[in-house]
């Protein structure tokens, strides 16, 4: 497990896309064949392995045809580490965004 925590975005994208390759490479698939079973076009592969903005959607594809969906299911998960933690998630956790006003009213 890699120490995140002082590194800058980009470098956290290129490991992530080191491992994404490494990933692709040890389950014997190239990117073309990833592709297809991502739903998405191999060039998007590529940009992807390359750290070359990618949308998120296709991030998760290629996830879900790695068989690393479940990882990204904790990606932004709360941390409840005391009952204020709790709390605190649950008196958020319905709070909607108020409603603009009409400019006519």
């Amino acid at each position: 497990m890699l120490d995140l925590s002082f590194s800058k975005p980009g470098e956290i994208v290129k490991r992530l896309c080191e491992r994404l390759r490494t990933e692709r490479l040890a389950l014997g698939m190239t990117q073309t064949e990833l592709a297809g079973r991502a739903g998405i076009a191999a060039n998007t592969v590529s940009n992807l392995e390359a750290g070359r903005n990618v949308g998120f959607e296709n991030v998760v594809r290629v996830a879900m045809a790695l068989g690393r969906a479940k990882e990204l299911e904790s990606l932004f998960l709360p941390k409840l580490e005391s009952i204020e933690d709790i709390r605190r998630y649950e008196s958020t956790a319905n709070r909607q965004r108020s409603k603009r006003k009409s400019s006519n009213a």
